[in-house]
């Protein structure tokens, strides 16, 4: 008898688990069926002008001419700001990390404060950021550095330049690297610790040798993800480096610099005709995707080789 009610229940239809078995495949069909739409479209509309002259070209003619217009200085504008940006935003992300899962105690204030902090950063706007960098960076550390370098009155640093825009993405993505580098630091087994400081190693030891290489694959998946995020974003930087026009690449720290993103936007509601600058427009973003995605690849292709190197240790 009892044999028999088992068959029975296996055979019962659990109607509640197959609607949300439904319901999560649907959702996650859909949400990769609107990214496919918009890559696709993408690529129809922007793979017409995409050439190797319109990516090495530049804007000494005219950058709302089909024919003429490249991207390059955007294209070098853009890799300068976020590769400055990670350089920045990786060793602060990770040592605030370090603090808090390592040093810091789980129920001080402190703690709960910084937490909370980072937990707020991480909801606060983009352009709020932008006009951050502009009175903090700009108008209080810029001048201020030409106030002590450059008694004269010469404006070096108190203006918008590379370097503030990718300190204004490097505290934007902050929360980013410190959430991502957190995680990984506790995946690490608690005896992998307790074995080094057996052997007679510091607690700081321990940290440099034992916990940060295990957790690096980790550490580079919240640079990743930082990359992400700041390599497409306009708000933080158009107060704080971004140009509309430059006839010249950025030579250094100071200059100003030109901006995928932002040359988007400008082909999209500045050029005389938009519909005749759209190939152009979609050949953009094009690029701008491409520029990520190879980002990304890249940190990917470094955290996948780290990976590899780990296990063959092991």
């Amino acid at each position: 008898m009892s044999h028999s009610n088992q068959q029975f229940k296996r055979k019962t239809f659990d109607f509640s688990s197959w609607f949300f078995t439904v319901l999560t495949g649907a959702a996650t069909y859909l949400i990769v069926s609107i990214l496919a739409v918009i890559l696709l479209n993408v690529l129809i509309s922007g793979l017409p002008r995409f050439s190797w002259r319109f990516l090495t070209g530049g804007t000494e003619r005219d950058m709302f001419s089909v024919a003429n217009a490249g991207v390059w200085p955007m294209i070098v504008g853009t890799s300068i700001r976020v590769f400055v940006m990670t350089l920045m935003v990786v060793p602060v992300g990770v040592i605030t990390a370090i603090y808090l899962t390592e040093y810091a105690s789980s129920i001080s204030f402190l703690t709960r404060v910084i937490r909370g902090a980072v937990n707020n950063l991480a909801g606060v706007p983009s352009i709020v950021f932008g006009l951050f960098g502009l009175g903090f960076f700009i108008s209080y550390v810029g001048k201020g550095l030409d106030h002590v370098f450059y008694a004269g009155g010469e404006s070096h640093w108190g203006k918008p330049a590379v370097i503030w825009a990718a300190l204004t993405l490097a505290v934007m993505t902050l929360p980013v690297v410190i959430v991502a580098t957190e995680e990984s630091l506790r995946s690490i087994q608690p005896g992998l610790r307790e074995a080094s400081l057996a052997l007679g190693a510091t607690k700081l030891q321990t940290i440099f040798k034992i916990v940060v290489p295990q957790a690096m694959p980790g550490i580079l998946t919240g640079a990743i993800l930082a990359i992400g995020r700041a390599a497409g974003e306009v708000a933080p930087i158009l107060f704080t480096g971004v140009a509309y026009y430059m006839a010249d690449l950025p030579h250094s720290l100071n200059d100003l610099f030109m901006d995928l993103g932002f040359h988007t936007f400008i082909l999209a509601s500045q050029s005389p005709n938009i519909e005749q600058t759209k190939p152009i427009l979609y050949s953009t973003v094009l690029t701008l995707l491409l520029l990520t995605f190879g980002l990304n690849f890249i940190a990917v292709l470094v955290r996948g080789r780290m990976r590899a190197a780990r296990r063959s240790v092991h």
